[in-house]
């Protein structure tokens, strides 16, 4: 990157949860849809969700069958996500997810 912009780029400390639906390429396109909008309640729904989302500090990035959201709270949030999520999941046994988390830089 050349200095006169490396001074301008701002990066910022994320600390990220991968979500996505196992076999979602091989569900129809209305199934796709059902759970892909399930999954957003289920995650909309949890408390670590909804107190980044009211801070501003949440980036939400959707992946087609899925998403990435980047916590800008505390490194314990996207794993609190993920095990009130998995809790929700209990009562949906025909959604199935996939979850990780990983922390990185991005650009704000």
């Amino acid at each position: 990157m050349p200095p006169e912009l490396a001074s301008d780029v701002k990066l910022e400390i994320g600390h990220v949860l991968f979500i996505d639906i196992v076999g979602y390429s091989k569900l129809l396109i209305h199934e796709q849809a059902g759970q892909l909008q399930k999954l957003r309640e289920i995650v909309r729904a949890t408390e670590q969700f909804r107190v980044a989302q009211t801070e501003g500090k949440l980036l939400r990035l959707p992946t087609g069958d899925g998403g990435a959201l980047v916590f800008r709270t505390t490194p314990e949030a996207p794993v609190a996500c993920a095990v009130e999520v998995s809790k929700a999941l209990k009562n949906h046994p025909d959604l199935q997810v996939r979850m990780g988390s990983t922390v990185g830089r991005f650009r704000r």
